[in-house]
């Protein structure tokens, strides 16, 4: 059964179809947000099993991430070249046999490689997922498609920590990765099935190659850079000078290449879409605060508060089912014809609120500290999600639809990795401030610390330890209790600061243009 929009002549799927439809899309792309988190909480153990150092283990995430940004802003290039059908098939296809791939390597390299290529199948899985989901429902529902999508986006991230802690703790690492397998080959034959060509799509007449070749030197350079920037000492590592000076000349290049020519691989002329720009800068922000509280959250409970990695992973969860409940109501009222700049505020404020209560964690914070806080980051972020995603894409249609999902998909994953990096620095630096300020008062003129050393000594002492090793011994757990106490106060400071950088788009909310429709059902722009 086929519903038809007369005045587009475009048909939309409907009953079981449609679902089937959507729900493939959805598991790919959640497939492939949870490989960018699964394996964080099992480096440990993938290190120790084939041998590799801490350092050369981040390469691990760092591939994935790095092909992965490279590849979605050119999928709505590939989907018209080869067909979306084709395209999306062999994206899950290419992405299932490297994650086979991924669990029977064998030494580092072999790994890296591997997760290399499962980023460019992932890659390509998200944005095609994307516009699939919006493809499937008429201009006016574009808000429940996107609240349909936006909780792939949210699940993805908080499900990887959970899911890779367990599968490592009662399995092995490997399994990580063979889980993917099949729920791959269900959804490769899915895809084939229900997944449809874009109607009215063209192949390009001409390969932009010089487009495509600065994109992926630029975009991966960019990455590389965030990546590695903390563990190389930023500008003092040759290596990371080197790629961002590549970084800003290709970017430049790429800029200047996509402007002066008519068949762009990429087409950045969007931009001047205003709310397309607006809602970019709030597409990056987000990634900034998605990625970022997936990544200091686990760091704090783990290091401050002794949580194992499978507590930490299942605590996030209830969030994201936050998310997930909060998302159609937000769609609802998206769809009743609400001003999507008070839903977004209203998802900052209640953001805002979360980020604070965890600025003031304490040593004696419990789960039942937490669980009220991470309410407000679920029910936030959807509060904030589905509009930034519609307001994205609002008035277009076709390839530039396509083209505008690749590009805000990118700059959300950019937004992710600026936000680590920019947290990795801040700790770095808080840490070694609130160290020093800490030892200041760990003295033998401080008659607190003497007090607390000599005490921990003596109940050393009354175990059968001698006065040497009982005092050594308390030398060393008191440097264990610094140790946290200076990494709660940095992750408390580490929380306030990405609250106030969530502030920072109160001012580009109202700049954002809204015009109330008075029938919906009629689309905004015709292309």
């Amino acid at each position: 059964m086929e519903a038809t929009l007369e005045h587009h002549k475009i048909t939309y799927p409907t009953g079981a179809t449609k679902w089937i439809l959507i729900l493939t899309a959805i598991s790919c792309a959640i497939l492939e947000l949870i490989d960018t988190t699964v394996v964080n909480v099992s480096l440990r153990e993938i290190s120790g099993s084939i041998g590799a150092t801490t350092t050369e283990i981040a390469w691990v995430v760092t591939a994935y991430a790095i092909s992965n940004v490279i590849i979605i802003p050119l999928t709505s290039m590939l989907s018209d070249l080869f067909g979306r059908k084709t395209y999306f098939t062999a994206s899950v296809i290419i992405f299932t046999f490297s994650s086979l791939m991924c669990g029977l390597s064998t030494n580092l390299w072999m790994l890296v490689f591997w997760r290399f290529v499962q980023g460019i199948g992932g890659g390509g899985l998200l944005s095609t997922a994307q516009s699939i989901i919006v493809g499937a429902f008429p201009p006016e529902k574009i808000s429940t498609a996107n609240a349909i999508f936006g909780m792939g986006i949210i699940l993805g991230p908080t499900f990887g920590p959970a899911l890779g802690g367990f599968i490592t703790d009662n399995f092995s690492w490997h399994w990580i990765f063979f889980v993917n397998i099949p729920i791959g080959i269900v959804a490769t034959i899915l895809a084939w099935t229900y997944v449809t060509d874009r109607e009215g799509a063209e192949k390009p007449r001409k390969i932009d190659w010089w487009g495509i070749l600065f994109l992926v030197l630029s975009v991966g350079c960019i990455q590389f850079v965030l990546e590695e920037g903390t563990s190389k000492d930023w500008f003092e590592s040759s290596e990371i000078t080197i790629c961002s000076i590549v970084a800003i000349t290709s970017l430049i290049a790429f800029i200047y290449r996509e402007l002066s020519i008519d068949y762009p691989a990429v087409n950045i002329r969007l931009y001047k879409n205003y709310n397309l720009a607006m809602g970019s800068f709030m597409n990056f922000m987000l990634g900034v605060l998605l990625f970022g509280t997936v990544f200091i959250f686990p760091l704090f409970a783990q290091i401050s508060l002794g949580w194992t990695a499978t507590q930490t992973g299942a605590f996030m969860i209830p969030s994201a089912l936050c998310t997930g409940i909060s998302m159609p109501i937000v769609g609802k009222l998206l769809g009743s014809g609400k001003n999507p700049k008070t839903i977004i505020l209203i998802g900052i404020i209640i953001t805002f609120a979360f980020l604070m209560i965890m600025s003031f964690a304490s040593p004696d914070s419990s789960q039942n500290d937490f669980y009220f806080p991470f309410v407000l980051r679920g029910v936030g972020l959807a509060f904030m999600m589905s509009p930034i995603l519609s307001l994205a894409v609002t008035g277009l249609r076709g390839k530039e639809m396509a083209q505008a999902i690749g590009l805000a998909n990118m700059i959300r994953q950019l937004g992710g990795a600026v936000g680590i990096a920019l947290i990795n620095v801040f700790l770095t630096h808080k840490n070694a401030e609130v160290r020093g300020s800490m030892l200041g008062y760990v003295t033998d003129y401080s008659s607190a610390s003497t007090d607390r050393i000599a005490a921990i000594t003596q109940n050393f002492v009354s175990k059968g330890y001698d006065a040497e090793t009982a005092k050594a011994l308390a030398y060393k757990m008191m440097e264990g209790i610094v140790y946290k106490q200076q990494a709660l106060v940095s992750y408390d400071q580490g929380f306030f600061m990405v609250g106030m950088s969530i502030v920072i788009c109160i001012p580009i909310v109202f700049l954002i243009r809204y015009k109330k429709t008075v029938a919906p059902a009629k689309p905004i722009a015709d292309h």
